[in-house]
């Protein structure tokens, strides 16, 4: 088979793994004249005020005024009791409280929203929650579709209080001036209508087992020699090859969040995340391949297609194994993605080397490994 050149293929492969180990998303931030921490924290404090606030961060906190909209993607968004937003709200987080002033609308979504006793909402609201309490002033109209929603006895609707819930608990003492009405359609039709598009688990199985061996398929056929070198790894240093994976796992999401807090970041880190993604399904396969080439290789059947086919059945089949089966697949995705990260950088090392001896460049498979394809 035609040998590869390094200068296309190899060079997407280092840039992946270099982007490997920036990876996972971490979030930066836009705010205009708003404080800014060193964790992706946005904080308008008291006295202070600002335009508006348009960003992505860890925490959104508005303890004084911000004249127009306050746009965001966080963890945690807090208007605090004297903060105040002269536009709208519009926000998705884990948590979402409102204890202070807004003057427009609000829409609300994420795991808990709470709109206290203390908020004064003058525009209409909108929360879709798993949790969802709303206790507080509500100049427009209401629409709300959560797993539990609660209308506390300081709620004050001077419109219609429309909702969909698992649970609905409304006080006495709450004051809707346009009535309360269950809408269904708020949290999507549900049910028995939709149990004929219901996809069983088979059907998942079945196709993640023909997408790895295509992919499998695709890595052995473009790289064979490569593909032999991770498999070699795994067998001749099962430990080293763990350990490197376990440590890209664990310590490059450390190093996103660094990169993530400038703005500059926040491209790298997307696209990190999509390499990282990229690279840790084929560290899978390979995982899974290089399993099945080593037990081949114990009773001398050396064939790098029956060892992929074995591979990738076999820990289909084990995956399947209650309570344990996970473990096996997270073992053979350790080993392939250690294994794959050290070929990779074996390579990066090779083109530095080729680069300054004026000489031919190596091809990528023969910066993958000594062993040569079965």
């Amino acid at each position: 088979m035609e040998r590869l050149s390094t200068a296309p293929c190899r060079r997407t492969l280092v840039l992946a793994v270099i982007f490997a180990l920036l990876m996972q998303a971490g979030v930066g931030v836009v705010a205009a004249q708003s404080s800014e921490g060193p964790t992706g924290t946005v904080v308008v404090d008291e006295g202070e005020t600002v335009d508006s606030i348009d960003t992505l961060a860890n925490t959104i906190v508005v303890r004084g005024t911000v004249t127009g909209d306050l746009t965001g993607v966080a963890s945690t968004v807090h208007v605090t009791e004297t903060g105040r937003v002269g536009g709208d709200v519009e926000a998705a987080a884990a948590t979402i409280r409102i204890d202070g002033a807004v003057d427009g609308d609000v829409n609300a979504a994420g795991a808990n929203v709470v709109v206290s006793e203390t908020a004064a909402i003058g525009g209409n609201l909108d929360v879709g929650a798993g949790y969802a309490l709303i206790d507080g002033t509500v100049g427009g109209n209401v629409q709300a579709g959560a797993e539990t929603l609660e209308l506390g006895p300081n709620a004050e609707v001077d419109g219609e209080f429309r909702y969909d819930a698992g649970t609905f608990d409304r006080s006495s003492e709450a004051v809707v001036a346009g009535g309360v009405v269950q809408d269904s359609s708020i949290r999507g039709a549900s049910g028995p209508p939709l149990e004929p598009f219901t996809i069983p688990n088979w059907v998942g199985v079945v196709y993640g087992l023909f997408a790895n061996l295509l992919l499998g398929v695709l890595l052995l056929a473009v790289f064979p020699d490569f593909s032999a070198g991770v498999a070699m790894r795994v067998a001749d240093q099962p430990l080293r090859s763990g350990g490197v994976g376990l440590l890209t796992l664990v310590a490059v999401p450390l190093v996103l969040v660094v990169l993530a807090i400038t703005i500059v970041g926040i491209p790298l880190s997307l696209l990190g995340a999509v390499a990282f993604g990229l690279m840790a399904w084929a560290g899978s396969v390979y995982g899974q391949y290089a399993i099945g080439a080593w037990a081949l290789d114990r009773v001398d059947r050396g064939n790098r297609w029956l060892a992929l086919g074995i591979g990738i059945v076999g820990f289909t089949l084990l995956g399947a194994v209650p309570f344990v089966g996970w473990l096996f697949d997270f073992v053979a995705f350790l080993l392939g993605l250690g294994a794959f990260t050290l070929a990779l950088r074996t390579s990066y090392r090779n083109r530095g080397q080729d680069g300054t001896s004026g000489g031919r460049q190596t091809t990528l498979d023969e910066s993958g490994g000594d062993a040569p394809a079965a």
